[in-house]
């Protein structure tokens, strides 16, 4: 999500040090000054939400040192150096050192202004990397991201937990956009093999010759191992497994045999088949296809959820809203009714787009969800699921929906929810109950 990065000033010199700090506060970045290096060393960490200009020559711990301090601490922090005229060949230095760049005074503060953005740019690609690893390496984190209460997403997290503390090797299928690579991540995020590596490789993406030299060896140019031993002890999760070509896959069925029981390293295959009448298993030879099935997960498509659907779309559309800087949009009975029986052919993934879309179009003040499902799906008129269902459950699936988003939007006060929904406390307590909603959830 889109945020405002900060910039440390550091300069001995007050007038300089505020003079930068308005010219980028103008620009937008949020500004925090100190006067020696030895005074920001104290709030600079390894994730600091920024990046750095300083100033070389200091009183106390100079700019160099001071480069050399941070470099220790974060080695990827945006350093930008400001130098003197003549202390060039010192801010070259720098650079070898690992500064992100210098300016020579006087500076123009247009090429401040754009050097700093760079920068933030690069601190927020690497920050967000780091925040995607440790989620992917956070069983805790993973299974959140599974949304829903509907039975099947139930017994979707206890199969995890299950296959998760097992050693034999699993099967991913299903229809796309239903989390595969996601429940891979997190199959081996809940395991024992939590603190090792997790290896993937898309089986689409290379040639044959290319995929076996990328698997099995040799090594490459670059000193890297071949991927059965970057992961050997971890896990070794294969995409598009239906792709790999035979003679890869006896190969792949011998490195299985030769490992025992249990396997040192463990095979996650993910199948993302997408042709009619055919399988995973008319893709693979049977020995290995039964190697990998024997433990088999198969996420449900998103319109066998319920209601899952409306609190995937809340939570979705309240993050693109947050990114965009807008309301997020108020759905109607109607339109909760729409996005229940939508056939949902692209799953989680469609419903997301479907969402970002809904955001940008009530940033306009037009368009509709109807609209959004019709131009999702070949069809000139909204499409319905084959299974009707009684108007009851699209009533109490609204319903749970309605308090749902209330309660988040006020935060979990009771009163507040009680107030806009015009609703007896007994009378929202009983509902909060049925639908299994808890304000604590919402504190």
């Amino acid at each position: 999500m889109s945020r405002t990065m900060k910039i440390a000033i550091v300069d001995d010199e007050q007038d300089m040090r505020q003079s930068i700090s308005q010219w980028l506060a103008l620009s937008g970045f949020d500004t925090e000054t100190f006067a020696s290096a030895e005074e920001a060393l104290k709030v600079l960490g390894a994730d600091y939400p920024g990046i750095v200009v300083s100033d070389i020559k200091m009183p106390g711990m100079d700019g160099m040192t001071f480069l050399k301090r941070l470099m220790s601490v974060d080695s990827s922090l945006p350093v930008i150096m400001i130098t003197g005229h003549g202390d060039v060949p010192m801010a070259v230095e720098a650079m070898r050192i690992g500064a992100y760049d210098f300016l020579e005074k006087p500076f123009n503060p247009d090429r401040m202004t754009e050097l700093a953005k760079r920068a933030s740019q690069t601190r927020r690609l690497t920050l967000d990397n780091r925040a995607l690893r440790r989620e992917l390496s956070d069983g805790t984190v993973l299974m959140k991201k599974l949304i829903g209460s509907s039975p099947v997403m139930e017994r979707l997290r206890e199969d995890i937990l299950d296959l998760g503390q097992a050693d034999g090797h699993v099967l991913i299928d299903g229809e796309t956009g239903t989390g595969k690579t996601l429940i891979a991540h997190a199959l081996h995020a809940v395991g024992p093999r939590a603190g090792r590596k997790f290896v993937a490789l898309s089986c689409a993406a290379f040639d044959e010759d290319t995929l076996g030299a990328k698997l099995f060896g040799p090594a490459a140019e670059d000193g890297g191992l071949p991927l059965v031993e970057e992961a050997r002890g971890g896990t070794l999760c294969l995409e598009d497994i239906e792709a790999l070509p035979q003679a890869l896959q006896a190969r792949l069925l011998t490195f299985i045999n030769d490992q025992g029981i249990p396997p040192e390293t463990r095979i996650i295959g993910v199948s993302n088949l997408q042709e009619q009448d055919k399988t995973c298993e008319d893709m693979l030879r049977p020995d290995l296809y039964y190697r990998l099935a024997a433990m088999k997960i198969t996420p449900p498509p998103l319109r066998s959820r319920g209601e899952d659907i409306l609190t995937l779309f809340t939570r979705m559309s309240e993050q693109f809203a947050e990114e965009y800087g807008c309301d997020a949009p108020e759905i109607s009975a109607q339109e909760a009714a729409q996005l229940l029986q939508a056939p949902w052919p692209g799953n989680v993934r469609q419903l997301i787009n479907v969402a970002e879309r809904a955001v940008l179009q009530n940033r306009r003040g037009t368009g509709s969800i109807a609209s959004l499902l019709m131009s999702d799906n070949e069809e000139t008129q909204p499409v319905m699921t084959t299974e009707g269902k009684p108007l009851k459950e699209y009533v109490e699936a609204f319903e749970r929906m309605l308090i749902d988003n209330t309660m988040r939007r006020h935060k979990g006060s009771i009163v507040s929810v009680m107030e806009e929904l015009c609703l007896p406390r007994r009378t929202l307590n009983e509902k909060m109950a049925k639908y299994g909603l808890s304000r604590a959830d919402y504190l």
